[in-house]
């Protein structure tokens, strides 16, 4: 068996937001991988769960798999992970698809020693020897662009996911921010916000574009909306 190696600097804290994600080579259900090296140039999704066999985990990967084909139009591909062995991660996919209709097409992380667990701020304290549910969305460039974490007892949103994941993708491709909500937001609907003039000439720019842009909702200099 191939024991999961991590960034020589095990001590590093856990990565995070705008942060280069750590090297890490894992065994996995389909074999050995090295992360973020072989999802270059795709998005990746990569989530942990406390244990096979456990009934909000295996919701979880029903609804992952269920969405599977939304992320890989996204360009991003699905990776769990939990410290349960290779041998056991087959056997519960083999259980859902043989219970539950539902195969698991994703690779999942055998992370028995906890090393990658710890290495990623997965294993909390008072979670015991478990990780909870922790995601991380991680750019082509391998930069971690989003951290949840949520506790044992709830499972995730995958539509959440799957929004901030489209969100990301927007802003970069647009240079705009996401409002709350987006692309359903109450109130300015799939409108989104332009970035903050950064000086009074930009302030003043920004106000006389306004009133020539049909497509700006102009509410001050520091809060305009734009048609996406």
């Amino acid at each position: 068996m191939t024991e999961p190696t991590a960034d020589p600097d095990e001590s590093a804290g856990a990565p995070g937001i705008g942060d280069q994600f750590p090297q890490l080579t894992v065994e996995t259900s389909h074999g050995e991988l090295t992360i973020p090296d072989d999802y270059e140039g795709k998005w990746l999704v990569l989530f942990s769960h406390p244990g096979d066999f456990t009934p909000v985990c295996t919701s979880e990967f029903v609804a992952f798999e269920q969405r599977r084909e939304e992320f890989e139009e996204l360009n991003a591909e699905l990776l769990g992970l939990s410290v349960d062995r290779v041998h056991s991660h087959i056997k519960w996919t083999e259980w859902i698809e043989e219970n539950l209709d539902v195969d698991i097409q994703f690779p999942i992380i055998a992370d028995d020693q906890g090393s990658v667990g710890k290495r990623l701020g997965m294993i909390h304290p008072n979670a015991g020897t478990s990780t909870v549910r922790s995601v991380f969305l991680i750019d082509p460039e391998g930069t971690v662009r989003i951290v949840l974490t949520y506790p044992m007892e709830i499972g995730r949103n995958i539509d959440e996911i799957l929004r901030s994941l489209r969100a990301l993708q927007m802003s970069d491709e647009e240079g705009v921010a996401a409002p709350a909500d987006w692309p359903e937001n109450e109130k300015f609907g799939d409108r989104v916000l332009l970035s903050p003039p950064g000086t009074d000439a930009d302030a003043e720019k920004r106000t006389a574009e306004a009133e020539d842009d049909d497509e700006l909702d102009y509410y001050d200099w520091w809060f305009v909306t734009k048609q996406q």
